[in-house]
């Protein structure tokens, strides 16, 4: 019996010439890529993606002498992954169904550059059994699984009878093809709530609904099917019993979700014993040999707080969060895909891959985590500085400063992984990345990725992938300052001010009026910070500023050069890494302090008293209208003038990065105005429906 707390595990079969192994963590902390010139494998390869994953692909094929060919949108012309490439094709306009999942365009890319063998990223086309057929036509290597593996673990109704056949442990649920709504109801009613709604082609959390109730199934079934047909172009369901759990992929523990879709990542598992973990890694062997798979690849499976453990789903293809299992084994996993693919054999066996070492990953996405734990953001990088001067720091990335995040492709900025010989020193080593990571233009989740990497709960290992909800039932605020914390930020405000003060009164290193008299060393300041107003006392020596908050001193000294993007402070003798995003002539300072965005004032004694005169802006009343949260289309619009609409009703659905949100109306009322319409784009804060 399936206990309601569950454990994912997630295992990387390869299999070349019945040769198998299951992918296990090991010690070195970066993989190398050692080429050897006697190995002839291609020399040419078409990435069939873009992004990060174009870019990590091409990496490796430079290393071993490859050249490479990008295909891009138009909108992607300038993509960095285009720039990496030896050669590079437009396949077509922005949207992803005329550009990269256009088989056609992608065919004749091939063809007119003569790739020789095509590596599919992940995602796109990476899973799809007719890209690789009419690949297999041409003479063209797919570098991944043969069309008979895709085909049979690609789709998850088939792929769980396969897993049943050969005596791996599966997931109750209903192994068919949900028809319609009803029977869906049915199903579901069958199985028991609560239910997992999925698409049968589908992955990264797309076409995936959590069901409670018949409503929400009958909701979770419109919606995922909409999702599954616009994402993979088959809207086929499937529908399974739902635990409150957490992912393990491969000894990568990926419990922190939002929307079913993994944040943070590290390997190897807190969790997993030598015997579960064998155990688990020789069913995963049998289910490769069962379909003869060959490339990498991954089997997911559920495990209990007893160990128990349950075949979930196979994707056949390079997982995001490949780079935490490269850097504990020193592995290149995209180079073993290339080896397999031409038919050389596996190097290693099974006792060569011992585990050692830890690796974190971080997926920074262009999101809100303010809004949801993460809804989209668009805009263009107006600064980016990535951490990598750091040591044991690794980003996976597509984009540099200038490049344009968009409505059409997915947010993620970057996958930024640090490592280490403990679980402590990686964590330790991502707060400072995450501290350091600079990147200004559009609104992004670091602060929600430093607060979950630095939660007491997670630290321990007591996490699922309930683990967002019940640490912030409320939604995510960001972090919340504690009394030394708010202490800390103050004073450093207070410093930062005073110190653009005095830069100010100077000119090429003197002072700009000649009768000024001596320098003023101390402050009398008035900080507001979060509603609250502290009268603070400065004084200066050297670089060095003391501020008496609340009757306790502060001692906060640096360099204070305000043209960096970085502000590296010692506050009482602890290091400190804050980002100054704004300041004005008015006091109004922005500062990034332990992840999260502060808006600080700092006036002087005379300002602040005559501030208090001034009159406040009258908050929008928000329970009569509904603003877009964030940038995309409209796929629906279900009410009109007039209607008469109850708390809780639809609205209209948004769908951004292919995914489609429902919103609702906030009470009930009569639709006074609708301010959008089915296929329009929308911005976020646009006025989409007012009520009465």
């Amino acid at each position: 019996m399936i206990t309601s707390t569950l454990r994912r595990v997630l295992l990387v079969a390869k299999h070349a010439s019945f040769q198998s192994r299951c992918c296990v963590a090991s010690s070195r902390v970066q993989y190398s890529t050692v080429y050897d010139s006697n190995e002839k494998t291609f020399d040419k390869i078409l990435i069939a993606n873009r992004g990060e994953i174009a870019c990590r692909v091409m990496k490796t094929c430079k290393k071993m002498g490859i050249k490479t060919v990008a295909v891009h949108s138009d909108v992607d012309a300038s993509a960095v992954h285009v720039k990496m490439a030896d050669e590079a094709v437009c396949v077509g306009p922005a949207p992803t169904n005329k550009s990269y999942l256009n088989m056609d365009a992608i065919m004749d890319a091939i063809r007119k550059t003569g790739s020789q063998a095509v590596h599919p990223g992940y995602g796109f086309l990476s899973e799809n059994k007719e890209f690789a057929k009419r690949l297999a036509a041409e003479d063209v290597v797919f570098i991944g699984p043969d069309t008979h593996a895709i085909h049979a673990m690609g789709d998850k109704i088939e792929s769980k009878l396969l897993a049943k056949a050969a005596n791996v442990n599966v997931i109750p649920g209903f192994d068919g093809v949900v028809e319609n709504v009803e029977d869906a109801v049915k199903i579901a009613g069958d199985i028991g709530y609560p239910v997992m709604i999925k698409a049968s082609a589908g992955g990264g959390g797309k076409g995936m609904r959590i069901a409670w109730n018949d409503d929400e199934t009958r909701e979770g079934f419109r919606l995922s099917s909409q999702e599954a047909a616009s994402s993979f172009g088959d809207d086929r369901l499937l529908i399974e019993k739902f635990h409150g759990n957490a992912l393990w992929l491969n000894e990568r523990e990926c419990s922190i979700q939002r929307r079913n879709q993994k944040v943070v990542e590290e390997a190897p598992s807190t969790f997993l014993d030598p015997e579960t973990r064998r155990a688990m890694g020789e069913q995963a062997v049998q289910l490769a040999k069962a379909v003869q798979y060959s490339s990498a690849g991954t089997v997911e499976f559920l495990v209990d707080s007893n160990k128990n453990f349950y075949f979930l789903e196979m994707n056949t293809r390079l997982q995001v969060e490949h780079p935490i299992t490269e850097c504990i084994t020193g592995l290149d996993l995209v180079q073993q895909m290339i080896r397999v693919a031409k038919g050389f054999p596996l190097l290693h066996k099974q006792e060569d891959i011992p585990i050692n070492g830890w690796a974190i990953e971080s997926r920074v996405y262009a999101e809100d985590p303010y809004k949801s734990f993460g809804l989209p953001s668009i805009g263009r990088l107006s600064q980016y500085q990535e951490p990598i001067n750091l040591p044991k720091v690794r980003v996976d990335s597509g984009i540099q400063e200038g490049s344009d995040i968009s409505i059409y492709y997915d947010p993620m900025i970057s996958k930024l992984v640090t490592y280490g010989a403990t679980r402590a020193e990686a964590l330790q080593r991502m707060e400072a990345a995450l501290d350091n990571y600079v990147i200004r233009g559009v609104t992004h989740n670091i602060p929600l990725l430093r607060e979950i990497i630095t939660h007491p709960r997670f630290i321990s290992g007591d996490i699922t992938t309930n683990f967002l909800p019940e640490e912030y039932p409320e939604g995510f605020k960001g972090h919340q300052l504690t009394s030394e914390g708010r202490r800390e930020l103050v004073a450093t405000a207070a410093a930062l001010y005073v110190s653009a003060q005095l830069r100010s009164q100077r000119f090429l290193g003197n002072l700009r009026v000649s009768t000024t008299p001596q320098e003023q060393r101390q402050w009398e300041l008035c900080v507001e910070l979060e509603k609250g107003s502290h009268t603070v006392a400065v004084s200066r020596s050297g670089s060095t500023f003391t501020v008496e908050v609340d009757g306790v001193k502060v001692e906060v000294s640096g360099e204070w050069n305000l043209a960096s993007a970085l502000l590296p402070v010692t506050i009482n003798r602890t290091p400190r890494v804050l980002q100054c995003l704004s300041r004005d002539a008015g006091g109004d300072i922005t500062l990034q302090y332990l992840g999260t965005q502060f808006k600080v004032r700092v006036l002087s004694q005379l300002v602040s008293t005559l501030s208090a005169h001034m009159p406040e802006k009258v908050p929008e009343d928000t329970s009569s209208i509904l603003r877009s949260p964030m940038p995309g289309s409209v796929v629906a619009v279900s009410v009109k003038p007039g209607d008469v609409v109850a708390e809780g009703q639809e609205i209209c659905v948004i769908e951004a990065m292919k995914m489609q949100n429902s919103l609702i109306a906030a009470k009930a009322a009569k639709v006074k105005s609708v301010h959008c319409k089915a296929g329009e784009t929308v911005g976020e804060g646009d006025l989409l429906v007012q009520l009465e």
